[in-house]
């Protein structure tokens, strides 16, 4: 007799992205609880309203420092979008705030560009500032709603080693398109008659910009589907990066099976798969660091107090900090380069 689904499901060699996110959202419950803050009648890992965002950076520094730099961009009729969920546990937005945001307040980037150099991402040289939230409008002609933005852009003395990150924490996808979406959209791929594509019709660059950096001529150009349906914000960000002279970097949780998964050669998730969609050309223009290779890093440098607050909220434990770090001076993970295959517009489960 065949083993039923059930027992079939136990055998799956892949972690599954539930699991990971409950734990999360428990670790997130306990820590709000501990510090008394007040939290949604339901979830008890969401603060109880988006204005109390405050309380889930873990510093007062950093939270001021936002509230501030928020008010200087506003001034400049610049943009510095708070994420509407930014008083969620879980945030990715409020993630790198507390990861990184300590080290901008200091003007000590040095921990982080050891982790950044152990990943194999060249740092940009000279004096380097790092800034939250940056975007361009002019890039891809974006005259109008939010335009493509940037968690953190770490920058040199030379524009053309720039850094454009991506943070990602319990997301499982990469935001598809809106319109796509809304039903508006039946996903064909307007490659050849952008005619079919609104943004197209609405002045907006992205094709162009997919034209000039070579896209069109693999995967995006050939698949039957709109690369932009499923992976809008990747295709966006990818592009808006090597268009600024940059290079993209994947913030992400080792432990998200959602753009990284299937011990030890990582093969498998959304960063591998969408690689396959980058021209040849570009792909070394194209990282990923984990959390935990930062936080491993962490671990040599003084004044690191708060790390203790992030991995409660987190759920991280310095054991595992110390296993990540002999495994991550021993091996480098990069990205498999997977032989193309034909489009399937299936999301990640």
């Amino acid at each position: 007799m065949e083993p039923g689904s059930r027992k079939n499901a136990q055998s799956w060699p892949y972690p599954r992205h539930k699991a990971y996110e409950e734990t999360l959202r428990q670790s997130n419950s306990v820590w709000f609880a501990d510090k008394g803050y007040p939290v949604n009648d339901r979830v008890t890992y969401i603060l109880k309203a988006w204005e109390d965002w405050g309380r889930n950076i873990i510093l007062p520094e950093v939270r001021d420092y936002i509230w501030k730099t928020q008010e200087e961009r506003t001034a400049k009729h610049e943009g510095f979008p708070l994420h509407k969920y930014l008083h969620h546990g879980l945030s990715s937005q409020a993630m790198v705030f507390n990861l990184i945001g300590p080290l901008i307040i200091r003007g000590d980037l040095l921990p982080l560009k050891k982790s950044f150099e152990d990943a194999g991402i060249q740092w940009p040289e000279g004096t380097v500032s790092a800034r939250f939230e940056a975007e361009d409008r002019q890039v891809f002609r974006e005259d109008s709603g939010q335009p493509t933005s940037i968690d953190l852009v770490i920058q040199g003395e030379n524009p053309n080693q720039t850094l454009f990150i991506e943070s990602k924490l319990v997301e499982h996808e990469f935001g598809g398109c809106s319109v796509f979406q809304a039903g508006d959209c039946d996903g064909k791929n307007p490659a050849y008659d952008l005619s079919h594509c609104y943004l197209h019709h609405l002045g907006r660059k992205y094709w162009s910009v997919m034209e000039k950096q070579g896209f069109l001529d693999g995967l995006a150009g050939y698949s039957p589907i709109c690369p932009f349906a499923l992976y809008y914000q990747y295709f966006r960000e990818v592009m808006f990066s090597i268009e600024s002279d940059g290079d993209f970097v994947l913030l992400h949780d080792d432990r998200n099976p959602t753009f990284y998964c299937g011990e030890p050669s990582k093969k498998r998730g959304l960063m591998p798969f969408l690689l396959t969609f980058v021209p040849e050309s570009l792909k070394s223009r194209i990282h990923s660091v984990s959390i935990q290779q930062i936080l491993a890093n962490y671990l040599n440098f003084e004044k690191m107090d708060w790390v203790d607050e992030f991995k409660k909220e987190i759920r991280f434990s310095w054991l595992g900090f110390l296993f990540k770090k002999i495994i991550y001076s021993t091996i480098k993970i990069q990205p498999v380069d997977a032989k193309p295959i034909p489009f399937l517009a299936l999301r990640s489960v």
